[in-house]
């Protein structure tokens, strides 16, 4: 009986099969995979910068060239660095592709390398993702072809012995598999990545500096910056969008080493597409954790005007080695979502209603750009630099501070009669009250006794000759080390 039953679906199955119904595992394997129409060159941008989404409704064939580049290039202001790159920054060019897509890949290693070079790409399927494939000496262009079965938001980097070494020196991007029905549109779209540079100098030390691979081992990055640089994304360099549009970023995260804890300081991701899957949607998150490899898409709303720092949230990261940048909002206030400060009121232990309200909403001072001779201008140039990575965040970007506990820098009559006791405090910090335009301000400034001479001098040009402050000479870096040879309180400083 047992064996009829079998003869009999065995047939049932055949015609089934022969009938279009039903098909065969064995058949499914062997049919056709889906048809690719046409030939196009991928576009390829540099951060923070994303190729146009993908309107086609099919598949085909992608060619994407990419060229290795050893480039010395600037790390911060006065700090340069030999980098290794695809397509000549860091991160390297960004590939927008779509699922099911045939990528013809070729691989150039410019002559004037001294380095091979290969490249893995996490979307790949296939041995070393890329790299068994296209080992590139100099001189030489490697070729090989995937298909991109996976959607998703993917890291590539180089994977050249050493690896570690080839990430550090900036070898990594990102490669977008978008989904084939495409991802929901938004107002602007923007390229950002994280990594860390082990330098033989010190943060801020000046000149060309070199690889330091015991620090890479052991894992203590000098810089930890995002898109290759200090201020990359600050200044001149913010990512901008108008009140009520929606951005979206595509975050990843080179290392080699560090994972990153990226927030945007102010707002919340309303979806995050979590380790850059499209199918593992979270929303109303406020940080996430992106390892090093991987990758995340966050899109968010802005609602109000002002600016939106985007920061590693272990935080001594963004302030002290680099990873910090800046959105740039503008638009009409909102009151009913964020008011501003309201009010600035004493308090003595009382309840705040029996004490009147010292101070109004302050007025925002609109920078004045100085003119400068050609020397103060660079220094003035560099020093804005250096104050949107390390004092904005208290002084605020427009230099009117926190009413009641940091002074401005704003038309400070402190900050311009006494120089050397403004530079000792970028030195040695302070606290304690202390009287500007003739109000009160009693709060704490921390130490900054790793800037160099050189960058201090910078900083305080800039800032007394921004905002309605105005001085003819700038500070030079002499004057820094002479006073800095008299701080006692750098040799046991608690905040280094």
């Amino acid at each position: 009986m047992k064996a009829k039953m079998v003869k009999t679906l065995g047939a049932l199955g055949l015609f089934l099969a022969a009938s279009g119904v039903w098909t065969t595992k064995s058949e499914a394997q062997s049919a056709p995979a889906p048809e690719i129409a046409g030939v196009e060159n991928a576009v390829l941008t540099d951060a923070p910068n994303v190729p146009p989404p993908i309107t086609r409704k099919y598949a085909t064939k992608v060619i994407v060239d990419l060229e290795v580049q050893e480039l010395t290039k600037r790390l911060a202001d006065g700090v340069d660095y030999v980098f290794w790159t695809f397509g000549g920054s860091v991160p390297g060019k960004f590939i927008r592709i779509r699922e099911g897509d045939e990528v013809e890949f070729h691989l150039h290693n410019h002559q004037d390398n001294k380095m091979p070079h290969n490249i893995d790409l996490h979307a790949v399927t296939g041995p070393g993702g890329g790299a068994a494939s296209s080992f590139t000496a100099p001189g030489h262009s490697s070729q090989f072809s995937f298909e991109a079965l996976n959607p998703g938001l993917y890291v590539y980097h180089c994977a050249t012995a050493p690896v570690g070494m080839h990430i550090g020196n900036g070898m990594y991007g990102l490669i977008l598999v978008e989904p084939k029905e495409g991802l929901p549109p938004v107002d602007h779209e923007y390229y950002v990545m994280q990594g860390e540079f082990y330098t033989a100098g010190k943060y801020g030390d000046q000149g060309l500096q070199t690889f330091d691979m015991d620090k890479a081992v052991d894992e203590r990055p000098t810089y930890v910056v995002f898109n290759g640089a200090v201020g990359s994304l600050t200044g001149d360099n913010a990512l901008t969008a108008n009140v009520g549009d929606t951005v979206r970023i595509y975050f990843g995260n080179g290392g080699p080493n560090l994972a990153s804890s990226f927030h945007v300081i102010g707002d919340q991701f309303d979806t995050l597409y979590q380790d850059g899957t499209m199918t593992n949607q979270l929303h109303d998150v406020q940080t996430t954790l992106v390892p090093p490899g991987s990758a995340v898409i966050v899109d968010f709303k802005v609602k109000v005007p002002g600016n939106y720092t985007l920061v590693d949230h272990s935080i001594f990261r963004a302030f002290n080695k680099g990873a910090a940048g800046t959105l740039t909002v503008t638009g009409p206030e909102n009151p009913i979502i964020y008011s501003g400060k309201q009010a600035d009121t004493i308090y003595a232990g009382k309840p705040l209603a029996e004490t009147p309200a010292i101070s109004s909403a302050l007025q925002p001072i609109k920078p004045e750009a100085p003119s400068l001779n050609t020397a103060l201008s660079e220094q003035y140039t560099r020093g804005k630099q250096i104050y949107l990575q390390t004092c904005f965040v208290c002084h605020q970007p427009n230099g009117l501070g926190v009413a009641g506990q940091i002074p401005p820098l704003a038309k400070s009559n402190v900050l311009m009669n006494d120089k050397t006791g403004a530079i000792r405090g970028v030195l040695q910090g302070r606290s304690g009250e202390l009287t500007v335009n003739g109000k009160k301000y009693n709060g704490i400034m921390i130490p900054f006794p790793k800037l160099t001479d050189q960058q201090v001098a910078d900083v305080m040009t800039y800032v007394r000759n921004s905002w309605g402050n105005s001085d003819s000479n700038s500070v030079t870096a002499g004057e820094v080390k002479d006073l800095r040879r008299g701080v006692p309180a750098l040799v046991a400083n608690p905040f280094e």
